[in-house]
Order: C-alpha cells, then structure tokens, then sequence
C-alpha cells in the first residue's frame, strides 16, 4: 500500500482526507496559520484510529462510515484551509472537496440551512471564487459540479440558488475565455442535472453530458482560445463521469446506491421539483432584468441575461414528456418563462432574439398542446412580424427567423398542429397562412420600385432560405401524408369537456400550485377532418364578413347574417360585434351612430349588454367606449351618448333625476377628456371650470360637487379610451386646427394614447400582451386538437399551393444557383406529390405544367443547367408520382417527346419526318439523316430552324418564320445541346418500363395522354414523328399482362388511337401503326384465352374499323396479310378473335379492287380447308361470321370462280353444321345473345326454337343464299338457288317446324318478293307513262329458266317436307297463284304445273280447310285480275279517239303519247284476260281432280269465282262504245282486238260446267245449294246472249254506227264465236230429266221459239235445237 493511502488510516474518508491534509500542511505557512497545521494534524492522528462503520450505512452523518461528531472534526481543517484565502492551501482543499463530493464520502444529508457543516464547507468553497485566481475558480466549479451531481447530497433551497449564483459570478467576472466557457459548460450540466431529477422526481435519474460546442451556438463563441471548447468539454466529462469510490474501492454499486440521499426522508417528495421550480423561476427573473436610463449600456447584465436565456434554453432542450403532462410545470411555463419571451422580444440584442427564437422552438414542438393561446401570441411577435418586414429587415434577425422556421416545418406534426389548431379556429390567427404569405413575401424580395436595407448578397442569401423553408413545409405535408397513409387509422376516445378544461388559477408569483399529473395529452382533443373543415369554411367566412365590416359594415353584417354566422336579430349582432376581433372600430362607432332601423336597434342591443348597476358614471362611459371609437358626426354621438344616459339611468334609478342629466354630463365627461388629455390644447379645464359647466344640469338643480370633483379626477388622472387590443388595430389620423374646433377632433381625441415615458422596451406592447394572458386565464383551456386524417392536406395546400408556387417559379427563373434551382425544384417535386396524391387535379396540373415549362425543351436555344435539372426532375416526378399524376402525364409525356427530338439532333440521328414522308414505305420505315448540325444545309432545315427559333410552350406546332439560322445561333444551341449529355436514355426509357409499375388506376391515364402526345408528334405538318407511337408498342408489351380488366380500359384507349392514326392521310403513318399493331397482336396472341370470353375481339377491333373506313388500296391489303399471318401463326391460340378476322375479311371482300379480293379470298379459302375445327373451338358464334364472310365473297362481283367457291364452301359449312361439326360449348348454350332470334341473325324478327337446339346457326347461311339468288349474274343465282334448296332438301329433316317457319319466311319467301311487281301495274293501271323499250319488272330480276326452277324447287321442297311445313301452305299457294298471274307464259306455266302437281301429291294430306286456302288465294287472284281489268277499261273510257273512217288526216293529230297509252292498255287488258282465263282452268281442273275431298265452302268459293268471272265477262261484252273505241284503236294500230267474246264464252262454260258437274256428281248438295235452278238461270242467260247477237233478243239491235266493218260481218263471227257455247248450253238443257225440264220450260221456252226463228252460222246448233224440241218438249206435249 502507498504512503498516501497509509496517512489516513483504513476509512474511506482517510484515504481522501490524509493525502489532502498532509498537502496542505507541507504548502501552507506555519507561522500564519498555525491553527491550522495543528487542526490537520490533529485530524491525521484521529483518522489513523477510525474505520468505516458498515453496519449503518443510513446513519445521518455527512460522512460515509463515520460519527456526526466525527464528520465535524474531519471536515473543520478543510473548512480552515478553504478559508485561509491562500492559494496553494485553498487548491488542495478544493481538490479535496471535489473528491469527497464525487465519491460519494459526503452522502446522506440535506443541504439546506446555514447551520449544518456540509452548507458551510459549500459555502467556503463558493466564497473561494473571490479569490481571482482562475485555477481556483476552475477549482471551485468543479466542487460545486460534483456536489450538484453527487446522487448521495441533497442540495436544495437556498443552497442551490447560492451555487448556481457562484457560477454565474465566475463567468460573468471570468477573465479569460476559458474559465467563461467553464463556467457556463457547468451552469448548463447544474441545470441538466437538476431539471433531470425534477422530471423524474428522482436522485438516481439518469441524466445526458453537455456538449460545449452546441452551448456556445448563440453566444461566447468569440470566447474559443484555441481549444478553450476542447478543454471545457474534457473538464465537463471529468467531473460528470468521476467515479462514485475512490481507488482501489471494492463497494458495489448496489451499496452506492443504498448511499444516495432519500428524498422522501427529509421534506417529501415534491421537494426536488419544488427546488426545480424555485431555480426556473429566479432563472426567468434573472432573464428579465433590463439595465437601467443611468445605466443603459451595462453590458454584465446583459451578458447575465444571456446566461440565464441560454441556461432556460437548455432547461427546455432537454425537457421530457412532465413539461407538458404536469399542470404545475405548464403553469410555471405560462406565468414565468412566456413572460420572460414577451420582455425581452423587444430587446433589439440579436443574440437574446436567437435565444428567443430557440426557446420558442422548444415551446413550440413539445408544449404546444399546452400552450396554445401564448403559441398563437409569441408567433406573430417573433416570426411573422420578420417574415413580413421586406424593406428595412435586420440580415441577422431575418436569417434567425428563416433558421427557426425551418426547424419548425421539419417536424410535419408540427405544422399540421399549427394549421389545424389556429388556422381552423374562429378565435385564433392564421399562423400557417401568415407564415406561407411571409415566406413568399421574403422569397420575392422588396415590391418593383422599392429598395431594401440589405445588401445583395444578403437579399439573395435571405430568398434562397425563405424557399428552402417553403421547401421544407411542403416535404413535412408529403412526409406526413404518407406516413398517414401507411399507418392503420385509429379512433382514440375523446377528452371529455371536464378534462380538457382546468380551473382559473391565480398566476400571482406567489401561488402555490398542485403537482398533479395530466392526461398524456393536456387539454388536447382528437378529431376529423370534416369537422376541421366546418370550423375552417366558418373561420373563412367570418374573416369574410369582418372584411366587408371594415369597409362597409352594413354589407358585412349583411353577409354575416345571410351565411347565418350571425343571427337576425340586433341582440346576436350586438353580442357578434361585442366579442368578436378584428373589426375595425371606427366602423363599429359609424355603424351604431346610423339613423336606420336595423343599427339603431343593434346599438341599443348593444349598449343593452353592459351593466351598469353601482357603476361611476365615468367607469361607465369608460366600460362603453373601450371597445368602439366614436364616430366623427354629432348626429351619430348624440344618438349613441343617448342611449347611453338611458341605459344608465336604468341601472341606477336614483342617480340622476333623469335621463337628460346623463345626457348632458355624458357630453362634459367627453370634452373634458379630450382637454385633459390632448397635448395641443394649452389651456387645460381646471375642476372649478368642471363644475361650472355642469351646474343646473339635474332638473335645475346643481349636482353634488363632491360628485362632479370625483368625477372631474377621475378623467383626468385616467384617460378614457379603447382597449390597448382596439387602439393598437386603428390607423392613427392626422390632426388639424380645423379639426380640434369641431366635435370631430374632439372625439377622436378621447381615445388618443397619453404620451408617458416607457417604463422598459415596449411597454405598451408588454402591457397589453400581459393583458391578454390575464382575460384567458380567466377562461377555460383551448382545446387542443390532435388529427390523423390526410383529408387535412387539402385545406394547407389550398393556402400554401399559390405562394410555394409563385416563390419557386420566380426563384427558378431569376437565379441559376444551383443550390437554390435545386430547392426549387425539390419543391416542385414535393408539391407535386402532395397534391397528385389527394387529388388536387388544378394544383397538381398548375406544378407539373410549370416545371414542364421550366425545362425550356420548347427554346433549346436558351437552355441552361437549371433547365436540364428540371428535366430530370420532370422524370423524377413521373418514376415517383406516376400513379397520382393522371391528366397531368400529358405534360410531362410532351417534355419527353420534345427532349428526344432535341437529343436526335444533337446526335445527327434519324429523321423521323422524312422516314414517315417516304412514299414507297409499306411495312418498314426508311430513313434518312438529319443533316448534320454543323454542316451549311443544317442552317436551311425547317426543322433545325424552328427548334433553334423556339416557341411558346403551350404552341402545339412550330411556326416556321423566314430566315435562316446564323452560325452564331447554331453553335449556341450546339452548345446547349450538349447539357442533354447528363440524361441518358437510360432515364428516359425508365418512364416507360416504369409504367407497368403504374396502379391499375394510373395506366389508363398514362396511356391516354401518351396517346395525345404521339397524335400532337403525328400532326405535325413538317415534322411528323413516331417517337411515342414506338413508345406506345413498348407500353403495351409491358402492360400486357396486367389482369384482364385493366388491360381491356388500356386497350379501348389504344384501340380508337390506333384508329385514329390508321386512317390518317399520311401514309406512311397509317402503314407504321398497322405494322405496330400487328406487332402487339402478335404478342397479345401468345396468350391464351379462356371459353366464353370476347377479348380477342375486342384487340382486333382496329384491324376492321380501319379496313371498313379506309380509302387506300395500300392500307386494305397491308391489313388482310397481316390477319393472314397472325392466324397462320397464332390459328390455335385464336379464340374470340376469329369474329373480328371474319369481319376483315368480309370488308375484303367487298373491296373494289380485285387483288385484295383475291388476297382475301385465298386466306378465307386455307382458313375453312384447314383451320375449320377452330373456328367453332370455343365460340360457337364464329361459325355465323365465317359464313357471313363467305356470302360476301360470293357476291364479289369481280370473279365468278371465286363467288361460285364461295357458294361451294357454304355448302361445306352446312354438311359441318348438319353432321354436328362444331364444337358447341357452354356458352353458345347459355349465352342469351345466342338465342335465335332475328335481330342477332338478320332475319327480320321471327322467333326461332328453344336456344339449346342450335338450328338458328343455319339462318345466316340459309339468308346468305337466298340474297344470291337474286345476284345479276345467272350461273351465280342458279348456284345459289340449287345449293339453297339442296340444302334444305337433304338436311331439311334436323329441323322442327318452328323453324322450318323462319326458314321460309326469311330464306325462302324471299326469293320470290319479285312476283309482287306483277300486282304493281295492276293496282295503278289507271295513271301510265310507259317507256319505249321499257321490261316487266319480273323480266329484269329472274329468267324463264330461274323461274322454273324456283317454283319447281319450291314445290318439291313442299311436297317433300308437307307434314313440317303444312302452315306455310297459304303463303305457297299465294306465290305459286302470283306465277300463274305472271304475264310471262314460262312462269305462268311453271306456276300452273307447281299447283296442280303439288295438289295431285298431296290429294291424301290436304285437309278441306286446306282445299278452301287454296281456292280462296285463287279466288283472291280472280277478283284482283277482275279488278285490274276494270281499271285498264275505265282508263281506255277516259281517252278521246277520233273517227278514224272519215278524217285521216286526224291520225297524224292524235298525240303519240295517247297511242302509246291505248296500245299499252290494250296489251294488258290480253294479259289480264289470258290469266283470268288461266285463272279459271285451273280451278276447273283442281276441282274435277279433287270433287270427293271439297268442302261445301269451298264449292261456295269456286261458285263464286265462276260467277263473278262470267258476270265481269259479261259486262266487258256489253259496252259498246268501249268495244267500238278498241276497235277503232287496234285497226289504226294494226293490232289485233282483245279476245272478249271468247274471254265470256270460257267464263259460262266453265261455270256451266261446274254447276252442270255438282248436280250430276253431288245431288245433295246441289239441292241444298238450288244448284239446278242456277244451273237453267245460266243456261238463259248464255241464250239470251246468243238471241241478242243474233238479232231476236230482248234487247235492242246493237248500234254499228262509226263502224269501219259491215254489221253483218260482226254478226256472223260473234255468232260463230258463241255458237259452241249455245251448243254446250243445249246440250246441258238436253241431259236434264224429264222432271227437272218440265219445271222450268215455262223457263225456257221462249228463248227456244227464238231459236228457232233465228239464224245459226252453224248447222250444229239447228240439229240440237232440234233434238231439245223432240226429246224434252215433244214428251211434254205428248202428255
């Protein structure tokens, strides 16, 4: 063991005291202090006795280990030697002091009062800094250090406030920088320490070292010599970091522990911080002591100031969460430190106000929740009122403030607080509005036409910050918004009202507080964005209304009380006008003095609301005027003060003897104000004056002098006026001589300020400041609200958004420094983020459309580096915000484009313009270079002049001006160029690859403005180019396999781009996009797609709208190869797609040009032959369009071969369909589409059968032929005719008879539509204009030969299929009769011969409602041909023809126009009669073939056809004029006569035969129907018509008169012409029965005698008479 350690003894103290007291001995002088050298000795010797005494260890002895009586004797030579006042003894002790503190020796006791040994050996060693020694004031810090951090001495009270006084003594008198900074290191660690202890109530709290470097940040940096910080820092480590035992000490650190002083064993537990407390509050008094007038420049208090601002500065630094969770501690805040902030704002000193500044800080971002009302005052004293100061600002002060404010707006919780908790509080200022507004105002410097107080450099240095700071906020919002939404959203429970509000308390420096622990979160409250934005719309809309006030106040009321801010009535007007801030009172004043109804009751509201009961009339007059200023008009006071004096004698009844009285002394309190006050008036009112003027004023009586005195004193000691608040918002007006004569001047002057002598800085500023702590510490705490809903950003990015805009856009464009460009640009970046992301669409455009132009791509001749920055932040913005950026990409797409093209010629690469102008190109582009930018022809290059020239940004197109380029220009832009260099392609290719990391909300927005961009590329009149369209190709790859849904919304905006551009003019761009749209097909194809989806249709959409629109040959055939090369290569993937290959295809076929055609035609042709099992692989529906397409090849009118091939594979298609060839799905059973109805199968709305019999996939094959049936070439309609019923013919048996309805009515009954025509002439046969030359329209559709085989197929195919097709009988029937009527003998034939053929075969199956169908559409055919007839005759009446006979001349007069029309009429009175005729053997011949199966209906039909037939015939023979006219015409004409005669011989002798017929074959029915007396009535009437001609009827002799022919030549051939009927009549009469002629010779028998006198062409008709006369009549005679 050493010598040191064997001096003092085996204790703990030993080994510290003896090496000490053995030091002192040897240094100190023997003679001087010889009391001393035998204390020491005495103390040496003792300790060699004593030892630690372990077993109480919590003994109340200063000492570790030893006696209290002990630890005196111990300590009293240190004590000594401490005060000997001699250095080389004072260090030693020092030294001795420190260890004891530092290792914990001195341990256990409170150090408090005077008297106790440790407060003395403290005290020593304070008094030893007097000394003026600077290793003894080291010393003395250190000691003093080590006894505040020892955990085991509780230094308290007054004792702690001498230490830190000590300290602050030593830096204030330190002589050298060193010590100074040592001293101050020590004051902020004491403060550290202890403040530490406080928070945590504990002595055993751990706590942090102080950093030197970062306590000389505001002050004392001039102090450094050399390593003075260096050395501070080490001396601070040493002291702080000393071990707890000396040397060689073995105690654990649990003993060391239990050694520490127990607070709870002295005064409680609340003493450290009550010690706290004490310190905080003479540190905050020490900060707010100004020099004196005498003393102005004393520069130790202003350095003590500092000190004790840093000391507060460091406190708050370092403070934890009990600042704001305590209540005492936040009271401590409001009552000592915000008034320290609020005096010493004033102080000019830049230090102090960086002090300030930092403290604030402090405040700010972790006592703002408590703080709230003090926040929302100190903001605008410390920071906006330097923000918005842009003319005369201190360089210091400003960079101070831009300093804070960034640290501010770092922290994104903070700003947010600050928007939510006073920009959307009615009561509150707009602090982040100001703030932005100040900023921007810095950032744009002093308004055009002013100057600032700073320096150049200075000004830019300021701006620069002040958009760092803009900069700044804006990333706080981003970075806040996305940790927003990254976080789960929680719903904290709300604060009830009783626990956000806290009891008034008094803040008098005497109250003693509670020390109670808050919630988390004081007098905070978490809520929604919606309601912020209530409160924000309300706030907005008071400061609105308070505007309007200001300006007009019946206007702002107005308004107030049309948003319903306000209430109607005067009394809530009254009560806003009362309470609310920020109105102007001078208005105020104006307003109540108005003469209309409404203010006058707000003023009488007003006034209402004070009380005035027991109140001095002065103190009243005083209350009302404190919150208006009187108006200027005597009329308006007079009003007011009126009410006044009412009011106030209401509340006190008995003060006045009335209201006048009031009134009166109302107006002598007012001038007397303004006389005591205003320092212009000399000759001041004395008392006696005062009263003099007011006597006799109470009814003629005097007032109390006593009363008027006090009155008089009280207004002159005490001016009457505003509120320091009120005055401080109104205008100071000038004054003038006029103005003090009049009232105007006078009441002004009440509210004037008295000019006093200011008791500090400020004065009135602190006054009022102080005044406003006071009124709300009277009122509950402000809520504090806390939120988590990025909707928020909404409303901060409207009031910032404009600001950060105009700041960064002038900074960008007036500097190029690059470090403010780039801050500038990070703006742009973040801004741009924040407004894409809650989608500000105006905002966001407004940021992106300004860097857009920022990037001077559009005049690369005035490029610069900041440009190029902007360019990549432009990719920046779109690799980061692409999914936000939505209408906005079209901005930065064009920047894309424009950057390219600048970059093609920087490079002197390809020229897209001339590729695209090549008028060969086809499927690839050829190009040629740009020249080179060097060479002489660049110079005369439209497209290099007009990006060297530039234009606007927004200009779409260049405009080419005249002019050449000079070599100046292109070495500059050359230039230029070459900044390009620093943007790869890389980077710009990135965007595009980037896109397939776009959400599925983001690509459609992206693809439609590439879109844009590539069609603006497209446009260009010179300079078309394909950048984007490539880009588009690319995109697409990427995107393609996105999820279906997606892909479909990004192909539907391709796809009509792709159209666009296919069917542009340019041809060479129509050629590149179907090129790259067979590229992407292509790709697209290699996926395979699932049943019963309609993707692939979709893709290939534009393939067959361009074909479909387009005008080029070129075009039309570059897109059926490459649909012919997608399904060789892509045919087993092809799905859906086969509809829209179809469809190409079928507009190839009705291409004009015969090689597409024939291209076409020959991919159709491989796609049936070998690709037919795919096409009905998955889609059943692809079988319709392949037929559809194959109809149309057929009717290609340019090669047969290849319609009749087509015909040839429709018939293979139906053997595929009919052997069950296609491969039916789910779908085409499911899919209602598929239902087999007309609409989707073209086949004129006719119903099909039950969707899962799939026979509605033959209607269009079966339409198709029918439609070419009717093709002008024969070999072609024949085809399509044969193969049309073939195939109803051989596959007809698969169909049901629903069906077989649709067929017929869509597929078959078409192709006989022609035969309608037939009926047209004869329903207009009344009005003709028929043209030389002119054919029947069944002439001009269908042959002979077609027409027979049409009703031959149809007749068979009838036949064949009767018992399916049975109900279409009428409707065959019809068209077979409609042939009959035919005027052309091959289809009247065929359509006799079908008729009576089917019949024959189907005599078993026809029912007899059957046999009545057929007979009535014969029937039908008789009357209309009957009809016709009678028209043409009443046509031919209506034409005068003149008597040819006896004026020939006549001939050549009569029109040729009216020769026309009686030929015309003539020829189809044959037609007509001809079929009638037709007409009636064919019913003649159905019904003797078919007697036995007739129904008596149908006899009834055929009866009446016969009948009305003969009758019609009859008439016709009867019209002589008509008949003589159409003779007169057809011997002109050279034409023969129309066969009447034998048209009415045919008619009787049909119908005789008929009736002659059913009553030999049916005598029942003959007798029921009377057919025997018909059957004689007939007979008569045909002999009468026999007598007529012969001369021996009952009419008259025909007239002949004007007749060419001789009358007995008419009557010999009209009587042969009749003869065989008369004969046939005789006959009939001849076969009756003897009884049947008996009945009806009475009858008869006149018409017999005739004959007998008449005379016959014919012997025949003599020799039957005659057989009549001898087997009927002469039997009946005999009887």
């Amino acid at each position: 063991m050493s010598t040191s350690q064997t001096l003092g003894g085996a204790s703990r103290c030993g080994w510290v005291l003896g090496p000490s007291l053995d030091k002192i001995i040897k240094n100190v002088a023997w003679r001087k202090h010889s009391h001393l050298v035998s204390a020491c000795k005495s103390v040496l010797d003792k300790l060699e006795s004593l030892t630690d005494d372990a077993s109480d260890p919590g003994s109340c002895s200063p000492l570790y280990g030893l006696s209290s009586s002990d630890a005196d004797f111990l300590l009293q030579p240190l004590i000594m030697a401490l005060e000997s006042r001699s250095p080389k003894v004072v260090e030693p002790a020092l030294d001795c002091a420190f260890r004891l503190f530092s290792f914990g020796i001195i341990r256990g006791c409170e150090i408090q009062e005077s008297s106790s040994l440790i407060y003395r050996l403290v005290d020593t060693v304070c008094k030893c800094s007097n000394l003026g020694d600077e290793a003894i004031e080291l010393a003395v810090l250190e000691v003093l250090l080590s006894a505040v951090r020892s955990p085991s001495v509780y230094i308290r009270g007054d004792c702690l406030v001498y230490i830190v006084k000590t300290c602050y003594n030593i830096y204030l008198g330190g002589k050298s920088g060193t010590l100074q900074i040592c001293a101050k290191s020590v004051l902020a660690q004491m403060v550290i320490i202890i403040f530490t202890r406080v928070e945590q109530n504990s002595m055993l709290a751990e706590f942090k070292n102080v950093v030197v470097f970062e306590l000389l940040e505001f002050a004392d940096r001039n102090l450094n010599e050399g390593s003075s910080i260096h050395f501070s820092q080490n001396f601070i480590n040493e002291i702080v970091d000393a071990k707890q035992s000396p040397p060689d000490s073995k105690h654990s650190y649990d003993e060391r522990k239990n050694q520490s002083v127990n607070v709870s064993r002295f005064s409680g537990q609340s003493d450290l911080r009550e010690d706290g407390f004490t310190l905080y509050k003479n540190l905050c008094k020490l900060s707010m002591k100004f020099s004196s007038q005498e003393h102005s420049d004393d520069r130790i208090l202003s350095r003590g100031k500092v000190l004790s601002l840093e000391l507060l500065n460091v406190i708050m630094a370092n403070a934890g969460p009990v600042w704001h969770t305590n209540e005492r501690f936040l009271n401590v805040l409001k009552q000592y430190l915000c008034l320290s902030l609020m005096k010493n704002s004033a102080v000019s000193v830049m230090t102090i106000f960086q002090l300030l500044c930092s403290i604030f800080f402090n405040l700010v971002s972790k006592f703002r929740s408590g703080l709230k009302s003090e926040i929302a005052t100190f903001f605008p004293m410390l920071i906006i009122r330097v923000l918005e100061n842009v003319l005369q600002p201190s360089f210091l002060q400003k960079m101070t403030v831009l300093s804070l404010v960034e640290k501010i707006s770092q922290d994104p919780q903070i700003v947010i607080d600050i928007f939510v908790n006073y920009d959307c509080d009615v009561e509150a200022p707009n602090l982040y509005e100001r703030i932005v507004n100040g900023l921007l105002k810095t950032a744009l410097g002093p308004p055009p036409g002013s100057t600032t107080s700073l320096s150049p450099a200075q000004d830019t240095t300021v701006r620069h910050e002040s958009v760092k700071c803009l900069v700044i906020i804006i990333k706080s919002l981003g970075t806040w918004m996305d940790q927003q939404l990254k976080v789960e959203r929680s719903n904290p429970p709300k604060f009830s009202n009783d626990e956000n509000l806290t009891e008034n308390m008094n803040l008098s420096e005497d109250a003693n507080f509670s020390d109670c622990e808050l919630p988390s979160e004081a007098n905070s409250e978490f809520t929604d964005a919606a309601t912020l934005e209530q409160h924000r719309a309300y706030k907005l809309e008071i400061q609105k209304g308070i505007a309007l006030f200001n300006t007009k106040p019946s206007k702002g009321i107005e308004f107030l009380i049309s948003t319903k801010r306000v209430g109607s009535s005067p009394e809530e007007v009254a009560y806003f006008l009362k309470t609310i801030a920020g109105l102007n009172k001078s208005m105020m004043g104006d307003y109540f003095g108005e003469r209309e109804e409404f203010p006058m009751k707000v003023m009488h509201a007003y006034v209402d609301s004070f009380n005035f009961d027991k109140m001095g009339f002065g103190e009243a007059i005083r209350s009302l005027l404190r919150g208006f200023r009187l108006p200027g008009e005597a009329e308006k006071i007079d009003r007011i003060m009126e009410k006044f004096a009412e009011r106030y004698c209401k509340c006190n009844p008995s003060s006045f003897s009335s209201a006048d009285t009031a009134y009166v002394l109302a107006y002598s309190v007012l001038v007397l104000n303004m006389d005591a006050h205003y320092i212009m008036v000399k000759n001041k009112m004395t008392k006696a004056d005062f009263i003099q003027n007011n006597r006799g004023i109470n009814d003629g009586k005097d007032l109390p002098e006593d009363y008027l005195g006090t009155l008089y004193d009280d207004i002159v000691n005490n001016e009457i006026k505003m509120s320091a608040e009120s005055s401080a918002l109104q205008s100071k007006q000038g004054n003038s001589l006029n103005a003090l004569l009049g009232l105007d001047g006078i009441f002004n002057l009440v509210t004037k300020q008295t000019e006093e002598k200011p008791l500090g800085p400020n004065e009135y500023l602190i006054r009022h400041i102080q005044e406003q702590f006071k009124d709300k510490s009277l009122k509950p705490e402000d809520i504090y609200y806390a939120l988590a809903d990025p909707t928020i950003l909404r409303f901060m990015v409207e009031v910032c958004w404009g600001p950060m805009l105009a700041a960064f856009s002038v900074t960008l464009g007036q500097t190029d420094d690059k470090e403010a460009t780039t801050q500038c640009l990070q703006g742009f970046r973040y801004a741009v983020h924040v407004t894409a992301s809650i989608g500000m669409q105006t905002q966001r455009d407004a940021f992106v459309t300004t860097v857009a132009k920022f990037t001077y791509l559009h005049c690369a001749a005035d490029m610069k580096q900041k440009n190029v920055d902007a360019v990549k932040a432009i990719i920046s913005i779109a690799i980061e915000d692409g999914n936000y950026l939505q209408e906005a990409w079209e901005h930065i797409l064009t920047c894309l484009s424009r950057f390219e093209q600048l970059q093609l010629l920087g490079e002197g690469a390809l020229s897209e313009s001339s590729s695209l102008n090549t008028p060969n190109s086809e499927t690839e582009l050829k190009s040629s270079n740009y020249p080179s930018l060097k060479k002489k022809e660049a110079l005369q290059n439209p497209t290099v002049v007009a990006v060297i020239r530039g234009g606007s940004y927004d200009s779409t197109s260049r405009v080419y001006s005249s002019g050449l380029v000079t070599p100046e220009q292109m070495n500059n832009f050359i230039s230029n160029l070459h900044l390009l260099d620093q943007i790869g392609n890389f980077e710009l290719n990135h965007i595009f690859a980037h896109s397939q990391r776009l959400n599925n909300e983001a690509i459609v927005p992206f693809v439609k403005a590439l879109c844009k961009v590539s069609m603006l590329e497209l446009q260009s009149p010179t300079d078309p180019r394909v950048f984007s369209l490539t880009k588009m190709v690319e995109v697409a790859h990427y995107n393609m396999n996105r999820i279906r849904l997606v892909w479909s919304r990004i192909w539907s905006v391709l796809s009509e781009f792709l159209i666009a551009v296919g069917l542009s003019e340019n041809l060479s761009v129509a050629i590149f996009v179907m090129d790259m749209l067979r590229q992407i097909t292509m790709k697209f194809l290699e996926r395979e797609e699932l049943a019963n989806y309609n993707f692939q249709s979709e893709f290939l959409r534009p393939f067959v709208v361009v074909i479909e629109k387009s005008t080029s040959t070129e075009i039309r055939e570059l897109i059926v190869r490459c649909i012919s090369q997608m399904v060789s290569g892509r045919f087993s993937n092809i799905k859906s797609g086969w509809k829209s290959v179809f469809m190409v295809f079928t507009a190839a076929a009705a291409d004009e040009r015969k090689s597409t055609v024939l291209m076409a035609f020959e991919a159709m042709e491989k796609i049936v032959r070998e690709y037919f099992s795919y096409i009905t692989e998955t889609e059943t529906l692809t079988f319709t369009h392949c037929v559809r397409c194959l109809i149309t090849f057929a009717n290609n009118r340019f090669n047969s071969d290849v319609s009749l091939n087509a015909i040839a594979f429709v018939r293979f298609c139906a053997v595929k369909l009919a052997d069950g060839g296609l491969a039916w799905n789910e779908k085409s059973e499911g899919d209602s589409l598929n239902t087999p109805t007309v609409k989707d199968n073209a086949f004129g709305g006719q119903k099909c059968i039950d969707k899962d019999d799939h026979t509605h996939f033959w209607f269009p094959l079966l339409s198709g032929l029918s439609r070419l049936t009717s093709d002008p070439r024969p070999p072609i309609r024949r085809c399509a005719m044969e193969v049309l019923f073939n195939i109803l013919k051989d596959h007809g048996h698969l169909f049901p008879q629903p069906f077989w309805a649709s067929v017929f009515e869509s597929a078959i009954f078409p192709l006989f539509s022609f035969t309608c025509n037939i009926e047209e002439p004869e329903k207009d046969d009344n009005h003709y204009s028929p043209e030389p030359g002119s054919q029947l329209p069944d002439e001009s559709l269908w042959e002979s030969e077609t027409n027979a085989v049409a009703v031959e197929c149809l007749s068979d195919l009838f036949v064949h299929f009767f018992d399916l097709v049975r109900p279409q009988l009428r409707q065959v029937v019809s068209i077979l009769v409609r042939f009959i009527r035919s005027p052309a003998q091959g289809p009247s034939s065929a359509g006799t011969a079908a008729l009576i053929r089917s019949a024959a075969e189907l005599r078993g199956k026809l029912s007899a409602e059957e046999w009545l169908d057929i007979f009535l559409c014969l029937e039908e055919a008789a009357k209309s041909s009957l009809t016709g007839l009678t028209e043409l005759l009443k046509s031919m009446n209506r034409i005068e023809v003149p008597d040819f006979a006896y004026q020939n001349d006549v001939v050549d007069d009569f029109e040729d126009e009216n020769l026309q029309t009686v030929a015309y009429i003539v020829s189809r009175m044959k037609s007509h009669i001809a079929v009638q005729l037709l007409i009636m053997q064919v019913v003649a011949d159905l019904c003797k073939m078919h007697v036995q199966s007739l129904s008596l209906d149908t006899f009834t039909v055929i009866r009446e056809i016969f009948l009305s037939t003969a009758n019609r015939s009859s008439e016709l023979n009867s019209e002589t004029s008509l008949l003589l006219k159409i003779e007169k015409t057809c011997s002109v004409l050279e034409m023969s006569e129309p066969p009447l005669i034998h048209f009415e011989n045919d008619c009787y002798q049909n119908y005789l035969n008929f009736l002659h017929d059913l009553l030999m074959t049916n005598p029942s029915m003959s007798q029921e129907n009377n057919i025997e007396a018909e059957l004689v009535t007939v007979c008569e009437e045909v002999l009468q018509i026999y007598l007529d001609c012969a001369g021996f009827g009952r009419k008259a002799i025909r007239e002949q008169g004007g007749s060419t022919l001789s009358s007995g030549s008419v009557k010999e051939e009209e009587l042969a012409a009749r003869t065989p009927l008369v004969l046939s009549v005789m006959r009939i009469l001849g076969s009756l029965e003897r009884g049947c002629f008996r009945r009806y010779i009475s009858q008869l028998f006149p018409s017999l005698v005739d004959l007998v006198r008449s005379e016959h062409s014919s012997w025949e008709v003599q020799e039957v008479l005659s057989n009549i006369l001898e087997s009927c009549i002469g039997p009946l005679i005999m009887e």
